[in-house]
């Protein structure tokens, strides 16, 4: 019977994403769409808390297969449509496509001219006339430009068409390789089928490393079956899921005593997207030399051929962005700006982020520094609560290697942000996922964790170092 149930949970929850992939055209009518769209989102994550509370009580043999046949069947059904929130993976075909033609994706912006004869019609589609005469562009996700020095109508599915590329080396040649078997003419499914890929090694290895250290690996289900792997690893296709796996692969390789393995896989992971440099800090306290230069020496190196084809220009658009999104100037950080507006707001996320990072090193345990790292990936999210949930992808492996089920509620806030543009809801969202935190922390710690934090404070040192300084003093004292 629990198995049953469990089954039956996963197969809802199956059911439902497939259904919020296919039956809600969010791009089509976002108004119609999005109210729908948001109650099915909270649904699928009620059945994916009622799926781990079922989990707990099956045999660990049988939960361990039904993670994983749960892991297939949620990440699946996530392929059931194209994406549905997002068009990030049309640039990632576009970038792949244009590889292979033997050109820098930092050269040219898609809208580009000279780039014309590599366009795909599901990427660039004819543009058809209105009934005002006049030429214009039709259909789910499709966007409207002015293609430069012709000033004639494109219809493309590619966001900012008029910018070159953003993304670093390591996903650049990612989106090559995806491209490279499948050609330029499928359209979604090939980058959505390599994140289900990435998804199911990455619940693969955290049930090896869960059981390896002794701990309950049903906690992998927290990633396997997680509605934000789904939809955003998998639908969205997302090249986050990428970094978040050479993350933990990195934590894994680091904590088994393989620091230079570990760096190198942490260059990889950095050099996807660049925001998983903050899951450097927790692997820096033993061997951190030798992390540091496998991840820079592999960052160095997967930048190299890019440089020699584009100099400078391998920025790309990043610069663009920041300001786009409003780091810069400091108003995308909604819960520090209610104290801190403006630029100041951009000063005190990162005095925050810097005294996390220093902390996380401080206390981090080489040889299982898991915590650490969720610590520090989750208070960095919810310092910088982006718009976009997939950024907390990274933060997923290491809430199922903690058990701290309770981080979840970070990516589910990021969720709700996306879908409900409300900075006064995204900002409830989100205060109401740090007080669930500190809740469950305090909770963990057991009676009297307030006074012993607060001793800790006062004594940073430890109550030993404390009366080994006051020895030392005494007896400076009686020598004088």
């Amino acid at each position: 019977m629990r198995i049953a149930l469990t089954s039956l949970l996963l197969a809802v929850a199956a059911a439902g994403t497939a259904w919020s992939i296919t039956a809600l055209p969010y791009y089509d009518d976002k108004s119609g769409a999005l109210l729908p769209l948001v109650y099915v989102t909270a649904g699928l994550w009620i059945v994916f808390g009622l799926s781990i509370v079922a989990l707990r009580a099956v045999r660990t043999r049988a939960a361990v297969v039904l993670i994983l046949i749960g892991s297939v069947a949620i990440g699946g059904a996530a392929m059931a449509g194209p994406p549905n929130t997002s068009t990030d993976s049309a640039r990632y075909a576009w970038d792949g496509i244009v590889q292979n033609a033997g050109i820098s994706p930092y050269d040219h912006a898609p809208a580009d001219p000279a780039l014309a004869d590599l366009r795909p019609e599901w990427l660039f589609p004819t543009p058809v006339v209105k009934s005002n005469g006049e030429l214009g562009c039709t259909g789910p996700r499709i966007m409207t430009v002015k293609e430069p020095k012709t000033g004639d109508v494109l219809c493309t599915a590619i966001n900012r068409a008029k910018v070159t590329t953003i993304y670093p080396p390591a996903s650049e040649i990612f989106f090559a390789a995806v491209r490279f078997v499948t050609g330029p003419t499928p359209q979604y499914w090939p980058m959505q089928l390599a994140g289900l890929i990435m998804s199911l090694t990455t619940t693969v290895l955290l049930l090896r490393a869960l059981v390896a250290r002794g701990r309950d690996p049903r906690w992998a289900a927290l990633w396997g079956w997680c509605p934000l792997i789904a939809t955003e690893g998998v639908t969205n296709s997302h090249v986050d899921i990428l970094g978040a796996m050479f993350v933990f692969i990195a934590t894994l390789l680091v904590s088994t005593r393989r620091p230079t393995l570990g760096g190198i896989a942490l260059g990889i992971a950095i050099s996807s997207k660049l925001i998983p440099v903050i899951g450097s800090f927790a692997l820096l306290k033993r061997n951190p030399f030798k992390v540091i230069l496998g991840s820079i020496a592999v960052f160095a190196l997967l930048y190299v051929p890019y440089i020699l084809a584009s100099g400078i220009d391998v920025l790309g658009y990043l610069p663009g962005y920041l300001s786009e999104e409003g780091y810069t100037s400091g108003t995308r950080f909604i819960m520090i700006s209610l104290v801190a507006p403006g630029a100041a707001a951009l000063v005190v996320a990162g005095i925050l982020i810097l005294m996390t990072a220093a902390l996380t090193w401080w206390k981090s345990n080489p040889d299982d520094p898991w915590l650490a790292q969720l610590v520090m990936i989750g208070v960095t999210l919810l310092i910088v609560t982006p718009r976009y949930p997939w950024y907390a992808l990274m933060l997923v492996p290491m809430i199922a290697m903690t058990g701290r089920w309770e981080w979840l509620a970070v990516p589910l806030a990021l969720t709700e942000r996306l879908l409900i543009p409300s900075v006064d809801l995204a900002r409830l969202t989100v205060t109401l996922a740090i007080i669930l935190i500190v809740a469950m922390t305090l909770h963990r710690a057991g009676p009297g964790a307030l006074s012993r934090l607060g001793k800790q404070i006062r004594h940073p040192f430890g109550g030993a170092k404390t009366a080994e300084l006051r020895g030392f003093h005494s007896e400076f004292v009686t020598e004088r």
